[in-house]
Parts: C-alpha cells; structure tokens; sequence
C-alpha cells in the first residue's frame, strides 16, 4: 500500500493532513504525509471548559452504561486493527506486526475496562461506635489529561483513556509532535462508537495537538486534576513539580534502563529469542527496551557469540514489508544520539559490534543494532539512550548481578533467566530487582494490560492500565453513617453540653 493508500485506510482526509503549521514526516522515508493544524493556550483553554461540561453530565451515568461505550470502542477498534496498525508503522517506524499488536493492546484494555465498570469497588469498613456504620467509596476524578510519547502513539494513550472513561471522567489527549495523524484517526474510531451508543455527551475525547505550549496549558490548569505523562525523565521533572504544585495528581511513565540477568543454568536459546525481541524491537526505542545484559562469567562468550550471529543478520528495513524485523528510528536527533553513545561507550572502554547505518530505504535513518562488551557499567551505559544499544556486563554472584541492576537512576521492567528456583526468588524478593516490573524467563518488554505497568525511582512511581490502576482516575472518599438515635464520639470523647 501507498503513503496515501493507509492514510486514507485510517480515514484521514485532506482537512487533516492539509493547511496546518506541523509537519508530519514519515520516518520510513522521511516523506512528508501531514501539514497539521496545531492548538494554542487559547483552543486548549476551550476544551478544558468543554471536557468540563462533558464531565457534569458523564459523571451521572451508571458506570456499567459507561462501560457500554467502552465495549462501542473496542469493537471499532477491531475493524480498523488492519488499517490503524499500518498508520502506527507509517508514522512511528515500528515494524506493521508490531503495529497490529500495539492496536491490540487497545482492545484488550477496552475489554478490561468494561469489566471494571461493573467493579469499581469500595470496602465496608467496621466502626467502633454502636450503631453506625463505615464505608469507603470512589467517585469520578474530573478531566484527564494525557500526554503520550512517539514510540507507543496509541496504545498508551488508550491504557489511560479506557479506564478514564469507565472511571467517569473525560480526556484531553495530547499526543506527541511527531506522531499527531495515529491520534486523530483514533478520535475518529472514537466518534463512531459515540455515535452508536447515542447518548454520549460531546467533548468526552478532545485531541490538542502542539509543541510544549499546549502540554504547559494542561498541566498549569487547576480544571485538570490528573495528568499522565509519558516520555523522558526530563519531561517528567517539568511536569511532576508543575502539577504538584496545584496539588494536582499525576501518573508519570519516565524513563528505562532495563536489564537481563543470564545464570549459568538458563535456557541459552530462550535467552536469545528475549534478548532480540526486547532489545531491536521497535529499534529499541521502548520505554521497556532491553539495555544492558548482565551475563554469569561462564556463559558470556558463548551467550554473546549466539547474539552477534543473531544480530549480523537480522533484516532490517522498510517496516510495512513482510519479514522485515528492524525498522528505522523515528528522526536524525535519535541517529545522532545513538552514534553519540557508541563514541562515548568506546571512550568508556567498550567493544562495539554494529551500529553503523544501513542504507535501507531513501530518506530513513536505518541502523544495524549494536552490540557493546563493557569492562564494568559506566556513565554511558547508566544513561537511556533511546536507540537499538545493548551493553553486556560480565558477573560472578547473584548478589554482584542484582547491584549492577539495580544501580541505574531508573527501575522501569527487569529480568532474569535461571532454572534455579533460589536465584529466580531472589530476584523477585525485597532483596532482588529495585523495578515496578520483574520478569521470569522472559524479557523486560511485552507487558500485558492485566498487570500495573510502571516503575520506581526516575521512572516516575506510575501506574497504568491493569490490576487496581483504575483507582488513580478516582478520588476516595470515606463515609460514616450514623442509624442509632445517640451520638457517641470516636475514641470514646466525652463532650456534654
């Protein structure tokens, strides 16, 4: 299929990839497939009074009908898997399968969240006085604001968006610059299940696209009480303060610097299918890429010379083709930074093995994974480098191998591979990984939307999508009800008057 063949598949039309000041770039080609119009502080302002309105009269609606409207989207989701799983290979790069399964990953939430509606549970609590009773309830939060990154332009998004909505609350999504097109065409899968449903009040879902001036009006307004930011951990410094300092809520997905363990009993062959898909999936531009390989001592060269041989033929290319495994980095500024970090991780005592480009397709910037031995874990390789770089670091003990781990800023997704069940408890124990995710013989990436998915440390303490994440769109709320004709005080105060 054409550029023009999968924009129009996805429903985009010339009023929304013509006139506008952002230009929208492939980063197959570096084709030029949108000129955007943008929002300012002004049309942003507007919405927020619209989502608030919206807000007032979805609030009301039995959250089961809510859930309803979730099950609308889903549904619509799946008639435009084929066709909204090209538009993300287009426009982020990652390869068409990826695509497919990152629209998946909207699906699966949406069914989770009609699930949620009918749970959105809250506790009877015993009380100490005599004739009354307690309880603890949830209610809906106000406008969501979402702000997502490149690498997962639509399923992110969604993780918030589905429970959001569930929850009662409407959403004002801002999606990255460099990927506007993934999020209009599903504001227009969104409307169709509006329509559907029949009764959803107007301004449920707005989508505000622009640069840094359009994130600042969201985060600054005290008429939005939850922010969920994802991208770098620099973003989340400007954002966390901004909106605490309103004492607003947010949920931040930061920064990874994800790691593998491999013990000498592991499956070796296991090992390298996790390492390739986490570390040059999505030319390892994942949150949850996998980093930095920690290998026992008496497997490393055996481990590293199955890799290299892996990695010297993985095909790599234009995304949309069969077969092809490794897609282009979003942008010149990610090849830049990629080759950067190998100059540095060379200066710092590291062999490299790839990272040079790939004439692949005209216009893209496509690059062979690199593959970088370590003497000992550096400045570099404590630092995300947002690119297709794994480092490889050499251990004796469990205990060495769980500090190097663990000695990075971030605590996104972790892993190790063992058979020994005494290593692989370790791991997940209060002694082990420091990460919001830890992982058994599998990789770091690939969550699945039942979990929580966050992490600690530089990673931003966030939770989206699964197990009780739901409860961040709502606010609590204690009540204590009093059916006796006395009035006793807790803690047993006497107070006559």
């Amino acid at each position: 299929m054409s550029h023009a063949d999968i924009l129009s598949a996805a429903m985009l039309d010339a009023a929304d990839l013509t006139g506008g000041s952002l230009k929208v770039h492939s980063p197959v080609d570096g084709a030029l497939i949108g000129e955007v119009a943008t929002h300012s502080r002004a049309d942003v302002e507007k919405m927020i009074g619209t989502a608030k309105s919206a807000f007032a009269d979805w609030k009301l609606v039995p959250a089961p009908r809510r859930g309803e409207l979730i099950r609308l989207f889903g549904e619509e989701l799946r008639n435009a898997k084929d066709a909204l799983g090209r538009l993300v290979s287009l426009e982020a790069g990652k390869i068409f399968q990826e695509g497919l399964g990152e629209v998946q990953e909207m699906i699966d939430i949406c069914d989770l969240a009609v699930g949620q509606s009918r749970q959105l549970f809250g506790l009877t609590i015993a009380s100490e006085r005599p004739g009354h009773s307690m309880r603890e309830t949830w209610h809906p939060l106000g406008v969501v604001g979402v702000i997502s990154a490149f690498n997962f332009p639509v399923a992110v998004f969604a993780w918030n968006f589905a429970l959001a909505t569930v929850c009662g609350n409407t959403t004002i999504w801002k999606p990255s610059e460099k990927t506007p097109l993934t999020a209009l065409a599903v504001k227009k899968i969104f409307e169709r299940a509006a329509a559907r449903f029949g009764d959803a009040p107007e301004g449920l879902l707005q989508v505000a696209i622009g640069g840094a001036d359009v994130g600042e009006a969201l985060t600054a307004s005290k008429d939005v009480p939850l922010i969920s930011a994802t991208g770098s951990t620099r973003m989340g410094r400007i954002v966390g303060p901004r909106v605490a300092e309103r004492f607003g809520k947010t949920i931040l997905e930061l920064g990874g610097n994800n790691a593998m363990i491999v013990a000498p009993s592991a499956d070796l062959d296991n090992a390298v299918r996790a390492i390739v898909f986490s570390a040059v999936g999505t030319c390892g531009q994942r949150c949850t890429s996998l980093r930095r390989l920690i290998v026992h001592e008496d497997i490393r060269d055996q481990l590293v010379e199955k890799l290299k041989g892996v990695y010297g033929k993985l095909p790599i290319g234009n995304p949309l083709e069969p077969g092809v495994l490794v897609g282009p980095m979003i942008d010149k500024a990610a090849f830049d930074g990629m080759q950067h970090a190998l100059e540095k991780a060379k200066a710092e005592g590291g062999r490299v093995t790839g990272g040079e480009r790939v004439d692949a397709v005209e216009g893209g910037h496509y690059v062979r994974p690199a593959i970088v031995e370590m003497v000992e874990q550096t400045a570099i390789v404590k630092h995300e480098t947002f690119a297709p770089i794994l480092y490889v670091l050499t251990y004796r003990t469990l205990d060495e191998a769980i500090a190097l781990q663990n000695d990075v800023p971030q605590g996104l997704s972790s892993c190790i591979f063992s058979t020994d069940v005494r290593e692989t408890e370790t791991f997940l124990s209060a002694a082990g990984s420091d990460c919001g995710i830890a992982n058994v013989n599998i990789g770091p990436s690939g969550a699945e939307i039942g979990g929580a998915f966050g992490g600690e440390k530089e990673t931003g303490g966030g939770r989206e999508s699964g197990s009780d994440a739901w409860k961040a769109y709502m606010r609590r709320q204690t009540n204590t009800v009093n059916y006796s004709r006395e009035l006793p005080l807790a803690q047993g105060i006497k107070f006559d008057i």
